[in-house]
C-alpha cells in the first residue's frame, strides 16, 4: 500500500467522479509509434477520454517522452518514474488513471481542481482529477521535489535506479516492504533504466529544450520566470503572436 501517493489499481469500489516473463527476464520495447488519442470534445476529455494501453508496452510508448521531459525538469530519473506509473496505475488501466488521469494516486490535499472519490485507506477518499496524464506527471515530479523528506533522493545519481527505488521507500513513499524490488524489478524487465542516459549527471553548460504544458493560472510571464527566461523568448520559440495560452498546450523552452 502505498502512505501517501496511494492507488487501488485491483478496487472493485465504486468511483464516483465530481466535477470542479520472470524475474531477470528482458523484455524489449519495440520503437512504434503509438498516439495517445484524445477526444475533441471538452467533456468527453475530462471524462478521461484518452486512449488506454493495451500492454505495459504500449503504457511506455506513450509516456516514455513524458517521463523524460520531467526527469530532464525535476532530475528524477525516467525509469522510476515510468515504473512507478506502471505500478501504481496498472499500466494506466487502474480505475483513478482511467476515471481521473491519475496516475499516481494523488490526494487532494489542497487542490482546486476537478476530484474523483475512491475508497483507499479509508472510504472515499479525495484525489485529483487531470485532464490529460501529463498533468499527473508534473503532480508527481512536484510532490517528490518539494517535500524536505525527499531530499535525499537528489543526492543519488540520476542513473541509480536501484538507489533511487530503495530511498523511497526509506523516505517514507511507500508501506510495502517490497516496493523497491518491485520497481527494480518493473526497470530491468522492460529495460527503462536506457531512458535515464537521455539526460547527464550534471546540467551541460550550453543552452537546452525541454517541454512545458501549460497548466491552469499559468501565464506566458509566470513561466517566464518559473524558467528564468523571457517572454519574448518563449514566444519566438513557439512562433506565437501572442500572449493567450491554453490549458495543455505544449511550449519549447530553453533553460540553462
Amino acid at each position: 500500500m502505498i502512505a501517501l501517493l496511494s492507488i487501488s489499481c485491483k478496487s472493485k469500489k465504486k468511483i464516483i467522479t465530481k466535477k470542479n516473463t520472470k524475474k531477470n527476464e528482458v523484455i524489449t520495447t519495440p520503437e512504434k509509434k503509438v498516439d495517445v488519442i484524445i477526444s475533441k470534445n471538452k467533456s468527453d476529455e475530462r471524462q478521461g477520454a484518452i486512449r488506454l494501453p493495451a500492454t505495459t508496452n504500449d503504457y511506455i510508448l506513450i509516456y516514455k517522452n513524458i517521463a523524460i521531459t520531467e526527469m530532464q525538469l525535476y532530475k528524477i530519473p525516467a525509469s522510476i518514474t515510468l515504473a512507478q506509473g506502471i505500478l501504481e496505475s496498472g499500466s494506466g488501466k487502474g480505475r483513478l488513471a482511467v476515471k481521473a488521469n491519475n496516475h499516481f494516486g494523488i490526494k487532494c490535499h489542497g487542490w482546486n481542481g476537478e476530484k474523483i472519490y475512491h475508497d483507499d485507506d479509508k472510504r472515499q477518499e479525495c484525489f485529483r482529477s487531470y485532464s490529460h496524464p501529463k498533468f499527473s506527471f508534473r503532480d508527481h515530479s512536484e510532490f517528490l521535489n518539494e517535500r524536505a523528506r525527499y531530499a535525499n533522493l537528489f543526492k543519488l545519481k540520476i542513473t541509480d535506479y536501484k538507489g533511487w527505488a530503495r530511498e523511497l521507500r526509506r523516505a517514507g513513499y511507500a508501506t510495502d516492504k517490497k516496493y523497491p524490488e518491485k520497481l527494480i524489478h518493473l526497470i530491468e524487465r522492460y529495460q527503462l533504466y536506457k531512458y535515464d542516459s537521455k539526460l547527464p549527471n550534471e546540467r551541460p553548460k550550453n543552452l537546452y529544450k525541454v517541454i512545458h504544458f501549460v497548466d491552469k493560472g499559468e501565464t506566458l510571464y509566470s513561466i517566464s520566470k518559473k524558467y528564468n527566461t523571457t517572454v519574448k523568448e518563449i514566444k519566438g520559440l513557439n512562433n506565437l503572436k501572442s500572449n493567450d495560452l491554453n490549458i495543455g498546450q505544449e511550449l519549447i523552452i530553453k533553460i540553462k
